[in-house]
Protein backbone atom coordinates (compact mmCIF):
# COMPACT_ATOMS: atom_id res chain seq x y z
CA UNK A 1 0.00 0.00 0.00
CA UNK A 2 1.48 3.53 -0.57
CA UNK A 3 2.86 5.39 2.62
CA UNK A 4 -0.23 7.03 4.07
CA UNK A 5 -2.78 6.09 1.46
CA UNK A 6 -6.34 4.81 2.94
CA UNK A 7 -7.49 1.46 1.75
CA UNK A 8 -9.71 1.47 -0.97
CA UNK A 9 -13.28 1.06 -1.37
CA UNK A 10 -13.87 -0.69 -4.64
CA UNK A 11 -16.83 -1.51 -6.26
CA UNK A 12 -16.53 -4.27 -9.81
CA UNK A 13 -18.86 -4.51 -12.48
CA UNK A 14 -18.97 -7.53 -14.83
CA UNK A 15 -22.26 -9.07 -15.83
CA UNK A 16 -20.43 -12.94 -15.83
CA UNK A 17 -20.20 -14.16 -12.59
CA UNK A 18 -17.24 -16.17 -12.65
CA UNK A 19 -15.35 -13.00 -13.59
CA UNK A 20 -17.20 -11.09 -11.21
CA UNK A 21 -15.65 -13.43 -8.45
CA UNK A 22 -12.27 -13.62 -9.90
CA UNK A 23 -11.61 -9.80 -9.89
CA UNK A 24 -13.62 -9.26 -6.35
CA UNK A 25 -11.49 -11.91 -5.04
CA UNK A 26 -8.22 -10.10 -6.35
CA UNK A 27 -8.99 -7.09 -4.96
CA UNK A 28 -10.09 -8.52 -1.58
CA UNK A 29 -7.04 -9.99 -1.58
CA UNK A 30 -4.87 -6.84 -2.42
CA UNK A 31 -3.67 -4.49 0.56
CA UNK A 32 -4.74 -1.45 -0.79
CA UNK A 33 -8.26 -2.35 -0.77
CA UNK A 34 -10.60 -2.19 2.72
CA UNK A 35 -14.06 -2.84 1.29
CA UNK A 36 -15.08 -4.38 -2.55
CA UNK A 37 -18.61 -4.29 -3.06
CA UNK A 38 -20.06 -5.54 -6.81
CA UNK A 39 -22.59 -5.36 -9.22
CA UNK A 40 -23.73 -7.56 -12.27
CA UNK A 41 -24.58 -5.04 -14.93
CA UNK A 42 -24.44 -1.40 -15.30
CA UNK A 43 -28.01 -0.16 -13.81
CA UNK A 44 -27.19 -2.35 -10.65
CA UNK A 45 -23.60 -0.54 -10.66
CA UNK A 46 -25.73 2.80 -11.05
CA UNK A 47 -28.12 2.52 -8.23
CA UNK A 48 -24.89 1.50 -5.85
CA UNK A 49 -22.82 4.04 -6.54
CA UNK A 50 -25.24 6.97 -4.73
CA UNK A 51 -25.23 4.22 -1.76
CA UNK A 52 -21.47 4.29 -0.61
CA UNK A 53 -18.30 6.31 -1.69
CA UNK A 54 -15.96 4.53 -4.03
CA UNK A 55 -12.48 5.21 -4.66
CA UNK A 56 -12.21 3.42 -7.87
CA UNK A 57 -14.64 1.56 -9.96
CA UNK A 58 -13.42 -1.81 -12.08
CA UNK A 59 -15.36 -2.05 -14.84
CA UNK A 60 -15.66 -4.76 -17.50
CA UNK A 61 -16.59 -3.40 -21.07
CA UNK A 62 -18.48 -5.72 -22.92
CA UNK A 63 -22.17 -6.14 -21.15
CA UNK A 64 -25.34 -5.86 -22.60
CA UNK A 65 -27.08 -2.94 -22.41
CA UNK A 66 -24.77 -0.21 -21.42
CA UNK A 67 -21.37 -1.49 -21.76
CA UNK A 68 -18.58 -0.16 -20.28
CA UNK A 69 -17.47 2.39 -21.83
CA UNK A 70 -20.79 4.54 -22.07
CA UNK A 71 -21.06 3.13 -17.76
CA UNK A 72 -17.51 4.98 -17.84
CA UNK A 73 -18.88 7.79 -19.60
CA UNK A 74 -21.60 8.67 -16.80
CA UNK A 75 -19.29 7.59 -13.96
CA UNK A 76 -16.78 10.49 -15.37
CA UNK A 77 -19.57 13.01 -16.02
CA UNK A 78 -19.99 12.75 -11.62
CA UNK A 79 -19.23 16.06 -9.78
CA UNK A 80 -16.47 13.72 -7.75
CA UNK A 81 -15.86 10.70 -9.95
CA UNK A 82 -14.50 7.71 -9.09
CA UNK A 83 -10.87 6.61 -10.78
CA UNK A 84 -11.79 4.22 -13.47
CA UNK A 85 -9.91 0.97 -14.38
CA UNK A 86 -11.21 -1.35 -17.41
CA UNK A 87 -10.80 -5.35 -16.65
CA UNK A 88 -11.32 -6.33 -19.93
CA UNK A 89 -10.61 -9.92 -22.30
CA UNK A 90 -10.21 -7.49 -25.62
CA UNK A 91 -7.09 -4.89 -26.60
CA UNK A 92 -9.22 -2.86 -29.24
CA UNK A 93 -11.16 -0.29 -26.81
CA UNK A 94 -8.05 0.76 -25.00
CA UNK A 95 -7.90 4.38 -26.75
CA UNK A 96 -11.64 5.16 -25.96
CA UNK A 97 -10.77 3.72 -22.01
CA UNK A 98 -8.30 6.38 -21.71
CA UNK A 99 -10.41 9.19 -23.92
CA UNK A 100 -12.78 8.58 -20.79
CA UNK A 101 -10.33 9.40 -18.41
CA UNK A 102 -9.21 5.61 -17.08
CA UNK A 103 -6.31 5.51 -15.26
CA UNK A 104 -5.96 1.86 -16.44
CA UNK A 105 -6.45 -1.18 -18.86
CA UNK A 106 -6.41 -4.62 -17.45
CA UNK A 107 -6.83 -7.70 -19.30
CA UNK A 108 -7.88 -10.81 -18.82
CA UNK A 109 -7.01 -12.70 -16.80
CA UNK A 110 -5.85 -10.18 -13.92
CA UNK A 111 -2.14 -11.13 -11.98
CA UNK A 112 -1.95 -10.08 -8.76
CA UNK A 113 1.08 -8.09 -9.98
CA UNK A 114 -0.77 -6.14 -12.83
CA UNK A 115 -3.96 -5.72 -10.60
CA UNK A 116 -1.01 -4.09 -7.62
CA UNK A 117 -0.19 -1.54 -10.25
CA UNK A 118 -3.60 -0.95 -11.28
CA UNK A 119 -3.74 0.07 -7.32
CA UNK A 120 -0.98 2.44 -7.74
CA UNK A 121 -2.14 4.40 -10.43
CA UNK A 122 -5.54 4.59 -8.25
CA UNK A 123 -3.65 6.24 -5.77
CA UNK A 124 -1.51 8.23 -7.59
CA UNK A 125 -4.40 9.78 -9.69
CA UNK A 126 -6.67 10.33 -6.33
CA UNK A 127 -3.42 12.18 -4.82
CA UNK A 128 -3.01 14.25 -7.92
CA UNK A 129 -6.60 15.21 -7.29
CA UNK A 130 -6.70 16.52 -4.02
CA UNK A 131 -3.00 18.01 -4.86
CA UNK A 132 -4.79 20.30 -7.49
CA UNK A 133 -7.34 21.81 -4.95
CA UNK A 134 -10.72 23.17 -5.22
CA UNK A 135 -11.54 24.72 -8.17
CA UNK A 136 -9.22 23.05 -10.52
CA UNK A 137 -9.88 20.88 -13.57
CA UNK A 138 -9.61 17.30 -12.52
CA UNK A 139 -9.38 17.96 -9.07
CA UNK A 140 -11.14 16.15 -6.03
CA UNK A 141 -14.43 18.22 -4.32
CA UNK A 142 -13.04 18.61 -1.08
CA UNK A 143 -15.17 15.62 1.43
CA UNK A 144 -17.69 17.48 3.84
CA UNK A 145 -18.39 16.99 7.18
CA UNK A 146 -20.36 14.32 8.17
CA UNK A 147 -21.72 11.28 6.34
CA UNK A 148 -22.95 13.22 3.12
CA UNK A 149 -22.36 11.37 -0.10
CA UNK A 150 -21.71 12.56 -3.17
CA UNK A 151 -24.55 12.50 -6.15
CA UNK A 152 -24.36 10.54 -8.84
CA UNK A 153 -26.44 11.66 -11.81
CA UNK A 154 -28.18 8.65 -11.66
CA UNK A 155 -30.96 9.84 -14.30
CA UNK A 156 -28.37 10.79 -17.39
CA UNK A 157 -29.26 7.43 -18.70
CA UNK A 158 -32.45 5.88 -19.08
CA UNK A 159 -33.00 2.19 -19.80
CA UNK A 160 -35.94 1.43 -21.75
CA UNK A 161 -37.46 -2.00 -21.99
CA UNK A 162 -39.13 -3.19 -25.02
CA UNK A 163 -39.78 -6.71 -26.42
CA UNK A 164 -37.63 -8.51 -24.04
CA UNK A 165 -34.47 -5.81 -25.03
CA UNK A 166 -33.45 -3.03 -22.92
CA UNK A 167 -32.53 0.07 -24.82
CA UNK A 168 -30.71 2.37 -23.04
CA UNK A 169 -31.47 6.65 -24.25
CA UNK A 170 -29.43 9.18 -22.99
CA UNK A 171 -31.03 12.54 -21.67
CA UNK A 172 -29.23 15.07 -24.58
CA UNK A 173 -30.91 12.98 -26.87
CA UNK A 174 -34.83 13.48 -26.08
CA UNK A 175 -36.39 16.46 -27.26
CA UNK A 176 -38.97 16.61 -25.01
CA UNK A 177 -41.25 14.69 -22.76
CA UNK A 178 -45.14 14.16 -22.11
CA UNK A 179 -46.35 13.02 -18.71
CA UNK A 180 -48.68 9.59 -19.15
CA UNK A 181 -49.82 9.00 -15.25
CA UNK A 182 -47.12 7.31 -13.56
CA UNK A 183 -45.28 7.10 -16.89
CA UNK A 184 -43.81 9.47 -19.39
CA UNK A 185 -43.17 9.31 -22.79
CA UNK A 186 -39.48 10.24 -24.08
CA UNK A 187 -39.30 12.29 -27.82
CA UNK A 188 -36.43 11.67 -29.82
CA UNK A 189 -36.33 12.53 -33.71
CA UNK A 190 -36.38 8.81 -34.27
CA UNK A 191 -39.27 8.04 -31.92
CA UNK A 192 -40.68 7.82 -28.51
CA UNK A 193 -40.50 5.59 -25.75
CA UNK A 194 -42.64 4.44 -22.49
CA UNK A 195 -40.45 5.16 -19.45
CA UNK A 196 -42.19 4.25 -15.76
CA UNK A 197 -41.18 7.07 -14.03
CA UNK A 198 -43.56 10.14 -12.81
CA UNK A 199 -42.77 13.64 -14.78
CA UNK A 200 -42.05 15.36 -11.45
CA UNK A 201 -39.46 13.57 -10.66
CA UNK A 202 -37.64 13.72 -14.06
CA UNK A 203 -37.98 17.35 -14.01
CA UNK A 204 -36.43 17.61 -10.60
CA UNK A 205 -33.43 15.52 -11.95
CA UNK A 206 -33.20 17.03 -15.70
CA UNK A 207 -34.34 21.13 -14.92
CA UNK A 208 -30.39 21.81 -13.95
CA UNK A 209 -29.89 20.30 -17.49
CA UNK A 210 -32.12 23.07 -19.19
CA UNK A 211 -35.13 21.17 -19.15
CA UNK A 212 -38.11 23.01 -18.78
CA UNK A 213 -41.73 22.71 -17.46
CA UNK A 214 -44.36 24.55 -20.48
CA UNK A 215 -46.89 22.69 -19.82
CA UNK A 216 -48.55 20.55 -16.82
CA UNK A 217 -47.84 17.78 -19.13
CA UNK A 218 -44.77 18.16 -20.93
CA UNK A 219 -40.96 19.06 -20.13
CA UNK A 220 -38.98 20.67 -23.05
CA UNK A 221 -34.86 20.99 -23.91
CA UNK A 222 -33.95 23.95 -24.27
CA UNK A 223 -31.59 23.78 -27.17
CA UNK A 224 -34.02 21.51 -28.90
CA UNK A 225 -36.69 24.17 -29.79
CA UNK A 226 -36.54 25.03 -33.52
CA UNK A 227 -38.94 28.26 -33.68
CA UNK A 228 -42.22 28.85 -31.65
CA UNK A 229 -45.42 28.24 -33.58
CA UNK A 230 -49.13 29.52 -33.07
CA UNK A 231 -51.79 26.63 -33.52
CA UNK A 232 -55.49 27.30 -35.36
CA UNK A 233 -56.89 28.16 -31.87
CA UNK A 234 -54.30 30.72 -31.66
CA UNK A 235 -52.39 28.43 -28.83
CA UNK A 236 -48.45 28.53 -28.37
CA UNK A 237 -46.41 25.49 -30.01
CA UNK A 238 -42.78 24.98 -29.14
CA UNK A 239 -41.75 23.22 -32.46
CA UNK A 240 -38.46 20.47 -32.59
CA UNK A 241 -37.57 17.49 -34.61
CA UNK A 242 -39.30 15.20 -32.66
CA UNK A 243 -42.46 17.07 -33.04
CA UNK A 244 -44.35 20.18 -31.51
CA UNK A 245 -45.12 20.62 -28.25
CA UNK A 246 -48.27 22.97 -26.71
CA UNK A 247 -47.13 25.80 -24.10
CA UNK A 248 -49.49 27.08 -21.59
CA UNK A 249 -50.32 30.53 -21.54
CA UNK A 250 -48.47 30.84 -17.96
CA UNK A 251 -45.67 29.16 -19.06
CA UNK A 252 -45.18 31.05 -22.57
CA UNK A 253 -43.85 34.32 -21.29
CA UNK A 254 -40.86 32.27 -19.33
CA UNK A 255 -40.37 30.25 -22.58
CA UNK A 256 -39.96 32.98 -24.43
CA UNK A 257 -37.05 34.60 -22.01
CA UNK A 258 -35.60 31.52 -21.31
CA UNK A 259 -35.14 31.42 -24.99
CA UNK A 260 -33.80 34.63 -25.68
CA UNK A 261 -31.28 34.12 -23.17
CA UNK A 262 -30.11 30.91 -24.54
CA UNK A 263 -30.08 32.35 -27.92
CA UNK A 264 -27.54 35.07 -26.70
CA UNK A 265 -25.69 33.13 -25.11
CA UNK A 266 -25.06 30.56 -28.29
CA UNK A 267 -26.85 27.72 -26.03
CA UNK A 268 -29.51 26.91 -28.85
CA UNK A 269 -26.55 26.70 -31.91
CA UNK A 270 -27.15 22.61 -32.00
CA UNK A 271 -30.59 23.65 -33.07
CA UNK A 272 -30.80 26.66 -35.38
CA UNK A 273 -34.10 27.48 -36.66
CA UNK A 274 -34.03 27.08 -40.93
CA UNK A 275 -34.89 29.82 -42.88
CA UNK A 276 -33.49 32.30 -40.34
CA UNK A 277 -36.86 31.81 -38.08
CA UNK A 278 -35.21 32.50 -34.94
CA UNK A 279 -36.36 30.53 -31.54
CA UNK A 280 -37.84 33.64 -30.18
CA UNK A 281 -39.83 34.07 -33.16
CA UNK A 282 -44.08 33.42 -32.32
CA UNK A 283 -43.91 33.46 -36.42
CA UNK A 284 -45.68 29.94 -37.89
CA UNK A 285 -47.34 27.88 -39.47
CA UNK A 286 -50.96 26.99 -37.30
Amino acid sequence: MTPSAEPLRVLAVDDVAPALDEICALLADAPDVGEVARAGGAVEALRAIPTGRFDAVFLDITMPGMDGLELGGVLAAMATPPEIVFVTAFEEHAVAAYGIGAVDYLLKPVGADRLADALGRVHRARAGRSAAGPGVPGAATPEPAGPALPRVDELAVLPVEAAGRTRYVRREDVRFVEAHGDYVRLHLPGGSHLVRIPLSRLEEHWDPHRFVRVHRSFLLHLPAVRELRSDAGGGLLAHTDAGDVPVSRRHARDLRDQLLAAATAGALDGHRAPDGDGPGSDRGRP
